[in-house]
């Protein structure tokens, strides 16, 4: 998992505020800030909300009421979106050491979800978004590898 978030990290490295926002992938409207943004509330709902039990609504919406603002970068802080996701992580990171089985087991929305399932998810999404960041990155400034 840790190795996931690393990874985009890096991807994000070295880049000004407008390179982070750059659409890069025409017609999408996923940039590398984007992903930061997203990811850093995917971390707060699996760990925070499923895991956690806690009831934590997503930190930004978006311009049309009941929309998210993830991928809406124009007027987002870089600085702000990395602190952010630093905390969420941070957050996760607790919450998993908190518990002390894979297996452990809670009931979110009449599912079942165990800890094991949250981070074998999480590990997903965040490997499908680095293959998105690869492609980004590449179209930015040439840059690839791991």
């Amino acid at each position: 998992m840790q190795y996931q978030r690393e990874t985009l990290a890096m991807k994000c490295a070295g880049l000004t505020a407008g390179q982070l926002k750059e659409r890069a992938v025409p017609p999408s409207d996923m940039s590398l800030l984007g992903l930061v943004r997203h990811l850093a509330e995917v971390e707060r709902s699996w760990f925070g909300n499923v895991l956690n039990q806690e009831a934590v609504r997503a930190d930004r919406t978006g311009r049309v009421p009941g929309d998210r603002a993830d991928f809406d970068v124009a007027d987002a802080d870089p600085d702000e979106a990395f602190a952010v996701w630093h905390a969420e992580c941070a957050r996760s990171r607790a919450v998993v050491d908190g518990l002390h089985s894979l297996d452990h087991t809670v009931d979110f929305r009449g599912d079942a979800y165990s800890l094991r399932y949250v981070l074998t998810h999480m590990i997903e999404e965040y490997a499908r978004h680095n293959g998105h960041a690869d492609l980004l990155r590449e179209r930015i400034d040439g840059a690839t590898g791991e």
